[in-house]
């Protein structure tokens, strides 16, 4: 009888210890937490409010800490002045392929290709992020997507790659999509392909304005209006912003340009005519991968060279699809913002990477 009391005695102290230490972890956690919040280090705060509030489904995160007024204050402190510019196209001189490294970026670009390939997909890993940058040596092989259903509904980029015959394709530029689903998922502003006018809507208000390619195959950054992107030329382009980098000057980003960290896409066009397609991974935060904000994105873009670069849609949006072996592979891991892997949105534009001739299928040989 003793022995027993004994041990429900040495019990008793034993889960009074666990007690205690599962308290003391949740306090220091609650305080670490707090700390965080409302502490003197604002990184943290500023970064939390920037990246929710540029999701549309949890907002919330921020409104929960935080009364509107501190948003709406941190927001104005974060933002981007982009440079007043438009493209010019006289700095595009399409190069010949370069087989002299200067430094690490132009050996990711070069190394191992040759005249007849096509693309390259490179691997790039930061602070925060991984990805990919997919080199298209010929500009002529750039060509806008659109769902089969614009003005209603969009498609996955699986999908479109299908339908085009393409080998590489990225996401494009923002949408309304109040179903957040993609049945009604409708692009903002003017959307040109073929060198004509498929669809006009409101813009995304988001800075930047078209981004597309002129019948000479340069990548075009400029605020016009549709008509005077049609008399400029412009063959394939979208709108949405903001522009990063113009005319080989980067826009001043404060803070994280009000975007916060979030996975993203971007394209860009080198002065030799290579054109960049950036997809970064991102809200993988246990494995430390919690994505990208503008100033990254801009750095990265400068790294590899381009002299125009333009963010395009990001969040769950930001997607990368190759062909390889006839079969359309998922290529980033998109995550939904309720953390869902491998998921494809369904948009209405894209950027792809289609083969010289119309019904080529195999993918580049520089892999």
């Amino acid at each position: 009888m003793e022995k027993k009391n004994k041990k429900k005695i040495k019990l008793s102290l034993n889960l009074k210890r666990i007690f205690l230490l599962l308290f003391s972890i949740g306090v220091i956690g609650m305080s670490c937490g707090l700390f965080l919040l409302y502490g003197p280090i604002t990184w943290f705060r500023n970064t939390l409010i920037t990246t929710a509030m540029t999701t549309k489904s949890h907002q919330y995160l921020a409104r929960w800490f935080f009364s509107e007024e501190y948003i709406n204050k941190v927001l104005a402190n974060n933002f981007v002045v982009e440079v007043n510019e438009d493209t010019n196209p006289n700095l595009i001189n399409m190069g010949k392929i370069n087989s002299k490294y200067s430094n690490k970026y132009e050996k990711d670009l070069f190394q191992g290709v040759n005249e007849d390939t096509i693309y390259k997909k490179i691997y790039v890993k930061g602070k925060g992020y991984d990805g990919y940058v997919i080199a298209i040596y010929d500009p002529a092989n750039v060509k806008i997507g659109v769902s089969s259903k614009l003005g209603s509904s969009g498609e996955t980029v699986k999908v479109m790659a299908e339908k085009n015959d393409a080998l590489v394709v990225m996401n494009g530029g923002g949408f309304y999509d109040p179903t957040w689903n993609g049945n009604g998922a409708i692009a903002h502003g003017t959307v040109i392909k073929d060198g004509k006018i498929l669809w006009d809507y409101t813009d995304a208000n988001v800075g930047g304005g078209f981004i597309g390619f002129n019948n000479d195959n340069v990548l075009v950054l400029g605020r016009m209006s549709a008509s005077q992107a049609l008399s400029k030329g412009m063959r394939d382009a979208m709108e949405f912003g903001p522009f990063l980098i113009v005319n080989g000057k980067a826009s001043f980003v404060k803070g994280d340009g009000g975007w916060g960290i979030a996975p993203r896409s971007a394209i860009g066009q080198r002065a030799d005519g290579i054109v960049l397609f950036v997809v970064i991974n991102g809200r993988n935060y246990r494995a430390g991968i919690p994505g990208i904000d503008l100033v990254g994105m801009t750095e990265l873009m400068q790294n590899y060279g381009a002299v125009n670069a333009a963010n395009l849609d990001g969040g769950t949006s930001s997607a990368l699809v190759e062909r390889i072996n006839g079969e359309i592979k998922l290529i980033n891991n998109p995550i939904s913002s309720g953390g869902n892997q491998g998921v494809l949105r369904r948009i209405p534009t894209s950027w792809m990477v289609v083969a010289p001739e119309k019904d080529a299928k195999e993918t580049s040989k520089a892999k």
